[in-house]
């Protein structure tokens, strides 16, 4: 006899708490065999292939492409031992997967009766052995309602309701006992915000959840009692109608960005300095490289060997600081992100143990991280981790920039456009390849002193490229 084993969105590490489905890759229905992708989400740091851990028939599927889950809603349901096309599946039993996704492992964890706090309600149809959602979001393996191979994908759920039930306060006085079934912390934090007590309402997600529309829903009912207790007011205030346009929802990549960039303002106090150079003998360097044979040498990863020669030297700008604790932390090593404009947006691949690395290991890591953030295909752990990064705005054809510091590191290196430029060069008027760089840094690490000895060692490398010879 089949069993129907559920299979949630698992925790895809670093800190994501939701996804939106991209893409479907199995129909309800299909055999699926264990670690087959069966969809495709994007989180707020990459596109990611989910594996399920399964393998039988899918017999149903959540959500449509488009919609945002929390980590740990259901993705997909399938019957484990059931033949499929006349043909024998295995023994019925559900093996270990070899998945790499952070947040459910190899082996199945036992099934636990769901504890209902008194007065809470229980969606129909919700099994009684169903695990309930955990803060680590990983998946339940506790059986669900059977359902058969022919189930419509678009078969009406908990999970799948296209409209939230309206959160109902618990009547019961024991309302304080046991967790709250809350996975998102930004739920967590709205209500928070906004003084509403969470044990209060009953979630309209999968066993229970409270999501985000539960809180909104009961934020508005709040509001409309507080207005009709109030007394009439003598005159009508016509509230300013909102703004015409497009709305573009913030969110994924471009969301992440926002939340990144708004957190670095509020948090950092950033000064910038800057300065002009004459990157004439760097070019000619580079020429001389290239015309030698081997593997190309690119133009960043002479500048990035050039900034980790600099951090060698003034280590404290290879830092962060750590405000609970009121230190400032020093790093070892150089993980050297770079700026890479994309149709998703902005991304920050990162280039990790750059100061181990010689130039032509530099360039090949930059062309292919590069390429991967083309295609979309950057894992989380390529996108996080850096400690220092570059930032070449010449791409886009302007001299300078006063970027915003990629959140926690502690500077930025900004590279501009290398153009012919009149310049004083030996005592006389002449044309040279002139470039404009700037480095914004964190305040509380260092001051202006340090800093404006960092840039002018990496002017001095690109002016005069063999000073960088002293460091090899």
């Amino acid at each position: 006899m089949a069993q129907v084993l559920e299979f949630r969105l698992p925790d895809l590490g670093e800190g994501l708490t939701e996804a939106e489905i991209v893409r479907w890759l199995v129909e309800v229905g299909d055999v699926v065999t264990v670690d087959q992708p069966v969809v495709e989400v994007e989180t707020a740091k990459a596109m990611v292939e989910v594996p399920c851990p399964y393998g039988g028939v899918v017999t149903a599927r959540y959500g449509e492409e488009g919609t945002e889950l929390p980590v740990g809603a259901p993705l997909i349901t399938v019957a484990v031992g059931a033949p499929a096309s006349g043909e024998d599946t295995g023994n019925g039993e559900s093996k270990g997967s070899g998945n790499v996704l952070v947040g459910y492992g190899t082996s199945e964890a036992p099934a636990r009766r769901r504890r209902v706090r008194p007065g809470q309600r229980v969606p129909a149809g919700t099994p009684g052995t169903q695990g309930a959602h955990g803060a680590s979001g990983r998946a339940s393996t506790a059986p669900a309602t059977p359902a058969t191979s022919t189930a419509p994908a678009t078969s009406t759920t908990p999970a799948a309701s296209a409209t939230p039930a309206p959160p109902v306060a618990l009547a019961a006085p024991e309302v304080s006992e046991g967790p709250v079934p809350v996975i998102s912390p930004l739920v967590r934090r709205l209500a928070r915000e906004n003084g509403l007590d969470l044990r209060e309402l009953t979630g309209s997600g999968p066993d229970g959840l409270i999501l985000r529309a539960d809180v909104e829903c009961a934020l508005r009912a709040a509001a409309t009692q507080v207005r009709a207790a109030a007394p009439a007011e003598p005159t009508v205030v016509t509230a300013p109608a909102a703004p015409e346009g497009t709305r573009i929802p913030l969110k994924g990549v471009r969301g992440a960005v926002a939340d990144k960039l708004s957190r670095s303002r509020r948090e950092i106090p950033e000064a910038t300095c800057w300065v002009d150079a004459d990157a004439t003998e760097l070019m000619r360097a580079r020429t001389a490289m290239n015309a030698a044979g081997g593997p190309k040498i690119s133009l960043i990863a002479l500048l990035a060997r050039i900034s980790t020669a600099a951090l060698a030297r003034f280590p404290e700008l290879n830092s962060t600081v750590d405000m609970e604790a009121r230190e400032i932390v020093r790093l070892d090593r150089v993980h050297l992100g770079f700026a890479a404009q994309t149709e998703r947006g902005l991304v920050v691949p990162v280039v990790k143990d750059a100061h181990v690395r010689d130039a032509e290991s530099l360039s090949a890591e930059f062309a292919r991280l590069t390429e991967a953030a083309r295609t979309g295909t950057l894992t989380p752990a390529e996108l996080t981790g850096g400690t220092f990064t570059l930032n070449n705005y010449g791409v886009f054809g302007v001299d300078g920039s006063t970027p915003i510091i990629n959140h926690p590191e502690a500077a930025m290196l900004g590279v501009g456009r290398i153009v012919p430029k009149p310049w004083v060069h030996e005592g006389e008027l002449a044309v040279r390849q002139v470039v404009q760089l700037s480095l914004t840094f964190d305040h509380r690490v260092c001051d202006g002193g340090t800093a404006g000895g960092f840039l002018r060692y990496v002017a001095d490398c690109v002016e005069q490229p063999a000073v960088l010879l002293r460091t090899l």
